[in-house]
């Protein structure tokens, strides 16, 4: 039987405003759009290199299982 695997809890911190296309997209990839939204992923590699791509927009927060 497999372990659960480990969760991320994304919160949307700052506006999209200003931010690059790409930027945005990425956003709303991560199931956000708001300031103050929040979204659980999956800690997978494709999912840490999008928080990557947007570090200064979120706060993620390691959620055991």
């Amino acid at each position: 039987m497999m372990a659960a695997a480990a969760q991320l809890k994304v919160t949307q911190t700052r506006s999209t405003i200003g931010a690059k296309p790409k930027q945005r997209g990425t956003i709303r990839a991560l199931g956000l759009g708001r300031i103050g939204r929040s979204n659980t992923l999956p800690d997978r590699p494709e999912i840490r290199g999008m928080l990557a791509r947007v570090p200064h927009l979120v706060t993620v927060e390691e959620i055991e299982p």
